[in-house]
């Protein structure tokens, strides 16, 4: 017998709606994050330990007491562990009843104890903790229990689903935290001002780990340590978008995906030029060629500015600026590739490779708009043919009308509605189709229109029409027991708030 899914707990909803995909992605990140984990830490152990017996020695000698802090933390999922650190007080029943955090010149830190910390060498035996499993190299830092208890019950629950870490972004933007906190109020001014920033890092974390985000925070870390470059500020956006995955994304994934484009389009042209004639190149310059182009386009393409270029939501026009980049780019080619490969392409080949490689660069960087196309197309053609949902109509194809199409479209309840069309009393549009959908008529058509196509909701969506014919077109309306939207003028109040805040600027500069 089946159990039921209780979908109102937020935890089994998310398990249940994770895709097999994600799932897989998941399991992926979590094997190479834990496998940087044993591989760093071993091998860092090994090769600091005669760091390990110098700075033993020195504690040792300095003060009297352990060499090691033991102290309290929440680890993943709430479970607690006894985090390693060098000891950098000294040992005493007042200084372990003192305040849980340290501030500035405080008292109780040892001067051998200040520069570890300062350095961060203090940290140095959290390696352990990573080896064994309770901390990872990079995480949100782990935390007293005492401050865990005041976080949010949300807060709480996201940043301990993963293992705390040795550093994190909001470590890097915190490195110098004991200087921040000054007076007598510490502890307030930590909770104050501190805990809920750093609290906002860890989630962002949790919300977009990726590896070579990893890689880029440990990069920062050791960077930051520099005595020149500790006061330096880190942009919130270099934090989660380092060099290593900026670089990734801009130029490593577009390369491999060229690539791929390139050997597909040079693998077409020689099946086409093996049946008009003989012609080989062979399986290893194909792959050459593939490489080749893949290079000069990465660099033709960072010429023409087309890789900050966010082809997700990029204008169609930019496909000129691809073509001509290819352009150039398949003239370096010809020029400095192909006779290094000792390859001779006849013109119309070459031509035609290029044509196909252009193709596929286009596909590729517009493959979601393409397929996002498509997916609407077909929504489009099914609610035209079914009556399924409620069925509207919109008065008025001008831009509050491509507003109200575009809102319907977007919400969440798109699948609850299917625009049947519009109407609009500029004839020269009535015939038209707009954003996929038909003018259907004139303004005094729509008691028909409504009887024919069923209609259920009117949207009234025309910024330019006088008193008397809008009078008359929303008493058309009502006498057809129909319900109806008035669509807010966006476009007008944008447009006056915009010459209101013009207006205050030059009375102001005056």
């Amino acid at each position: 017998m089946s159990r039921a899914v209780d979908f109102s707990d937020k935890q089994v909803y998310r398990q249940v709606t994770l895709t097999a995909a994600t799932q897989i992605r998941k399991r992926g990140l979590r094997f190479l994050k834990r496998a940087l984990d044993i591989f760093a830490a071993f091998w860092g152990l090994f090769f600091s330990s005669p760091l390990f017996l110098f700075i033993a020695i020195r504690i040792k000698r300095e003060s009297p007491g352990p060499v090691f802090y033991r102290g309290d933390r929440v680890g993943r999922n709430g479970k607690p562990f006894k985090i390693l650190k060098f000891r950098t007080m000294y040992e005493s029943p007042e200084n372990h009843n003192g305040s849980r955090l340290t501030g500035k010149n405080d008292s109780r830190v040892t001067p051998f104890g200040s520069w570890l910390r300062r350095t961060k060498l203090n940290e140095l035996p959290q390696l352990w903790n990573v080896l064994v499993g309770e901390m990872s190299l990079v995480g949100p830092r782990p935390e007293d229990p005492h401050f865990v208890e005041q976080w949010p019950e949300e807060v709480r629950v996201e940043v301990l689903s993963v293992r705390p870490g040795m550093t994190s972004p909001a470590s890097v933007t915190y490195r110098d935290e004991e200087n921040l906190l000054t007076g007598s109020s510490v502890l307030d001014e930590y909770l104050r001002t501190i805990l809920p920033e750093k609290l906002r890092l860890d989630q962002l974390y949790v919300h977009h780990y990726t590896f070579l985000g990893d890689l880029d925070t440990i990069f920062m870390t050791l960077v930051m340590l520099l005595p020149g470059l500790r006061t330096k500020k880190v942009r919130e956006d270099v934090l989660f978008q380092g060099p290593l995955v900026s670089f990734a994304r801009r130029y490593v994934s577009w390369f491999l995906i060229d690539t791929l484009v390139a050997f597909i389009s040079i693998s077409i042209v020689s099946l086409l030029a093996r049946i008009s004639g003989p012609f080989n190149i062979g399986f290893g310059r194909m792959v050459g060629i593939a490489l080749g182009l893949a290079f000069i386009m990465g660099l033709t393409n960072t010429l023409f500015g087309l890789k900050n270029i966010s082809w997700r939501y990029a204008s169609p026009t930019h496909v000129f600026d691809l073509g001509l980049s290819t352009l150039v780019g398949m003239l370096v080619f010809s020029l400095l590739v192909l006779p290094v490969l000792g390859i001779n392409l006849p013109v119309i080949l070459l031509v035609l490779f290029g044509l196909i490689t252009l193709g596929g660069f286009v596909t590729v960087r517009y493959r979601e708009r393409l397929i996002t196309g498509l997916a609407s197309r077909w929504i489009h053609w099914r609610s035209q043919n079914s009556l399924m949902g409620e069925r509207i109509l919109i008065i008025g194809a001008g831009d509050a009308g491509q507003l109200a199409i575009w809102l319907l479209e977007k919400s969440n309840l798109s699948p609850a509605f299917s625009v049947v069309g519009m109407v609009d009393d500029d004839y020269k549009k009535v015939g038209q189709r707009f954003n996929g959908y038909e003018v259907l008529g004139t303004t005094r058509d729509i008691p028909e229109i409504v009887v024919k196509k069923s209609i259920g909701l009117i949207m009234f969506a025309i910024t330019r029409v006088n008193k008397k014919d809008k009078e008359r077109i929303l008493e058309t309306c009502r006498d057809l027991n129909v319900h109806m939207i008035m669509v807010p003028d966006l476009l007008k109040v944008v447009s006056d708030y915009i010459t209101q805040q013009t207006r205050e600027v030059v009375e102001t500069n005056e």
